[in-house]
């Protein structure tokens, strides 16, 4: 008996995400991503501001895991944030001209441990 195993195609792409600006950023999008069926991979870089992600190709696309980071409240290449989704987001993951921090890149200070 001879047995094939079924290759499933996969792709890995990079999207530009020029509003992420720190870690609360980067798990927001990481977590929303990983829920998707056919992504099995997501990493994203906050300080070179993009987001790579392999997926299946029969599964999903490169426009569907665009929307779902627009969705999460980011620009994504050519898609920009959903107001709703943007609007819900911290006021430290903003746009300086929405309030947000204005040092680029925007990132959290640390949580200040008293002892």
């Amino acid at each position: 008996m001879v047995s094939s195993a079924q290759v499933k195609a996969s792709l890995t792409v990079k999207i530009k995400t020029p509003t992420i600006g720190c870690e609360d950023c980067k798990n927001r999008i990481e977590t929303y991503l990983k829920r998707y069926d056919g992504v099995t991979y997501v990493l994203v870089n906050w300080r070179q501001k993009n987001v790579t992600v392999k997926y299946l190709t029969d599964r999903t696309n490169i426009e569907e895991i665009k929307t779902a980071i627009a969705n999460c409240g980011y620009d994504a290449d050519d898609i920009p944030a959903t107001e709703d989704a943007y609007k819900r987001l911290p006021k430290t993951c903003k746009k300086p001209e929405d309030g947000g921090p204005t040092k680029a890149p925007n990132i959290h200070a640390p949580p200040v441990v008293k002892q």
